[in-house]
């Protein structure tokens, strides 16, 4: 249950700082904060849901397009993360600016999925050690 936790919790962040990214990039990207978390929630949401139905879909019916599952998953969770009525978090503007925002967030997404849990890691044995060194005293 903890390591679902974890999981969870570093996909959020890199979710997040993924599309913080994007939108820091990108001129026709926009976070409505109000909505941000909603929206970060709908796509995370999205992306763990639609990533495994799409992979089996194009292995069974489209195996060379097979690296482009993730492109593809992020392309569709934007997607419905603007088109959803309950999340005004995101604005995308221009099939340009779909295509850049597709790929700067399944990029650093991707990045952020390798490196946050080190980061925690990090954070958790430093905060381990300083109480271990509070106990002693």
């Amino acid at each position: 249950m903890i390591r679902i936790l974890i999981r969870t919790l570093v996909y959020l962040i890199s979710a997040a700082i993924g599309l913080l990214v994007a939108t820091a990039v990108l001129d026709d990207m926009t976070i409505h904060w109000a909505g941000f978390l909603l929206a970060l929630v709908i796509f995370a949401a999205a992306q763990l849901i639609l990533g495994p139905f799409i992979t089996k879909f194009v292995a069974k019916n489209a195996e060379a397009l097979l690296g482009g599952v993730g492109l593809v998953s992020t392309f569709v969770a934007l997607l419905l993360t603007q088109l959803l009525p309950v999340s005004d978090g995101i604005s995308i503007t221009g099939i340009p600016t779909w295509i850049a925002a597709t790929v700067i967030v399944w990029l650093v997404t991707a990045l952020a999925t390798l490196f946050v849990p080190f980061l925690l890691a990090k954070a958790g044995i430093r905060e381990a050690r300083e109480d271990a060194a509070d106990a002693k005293n």
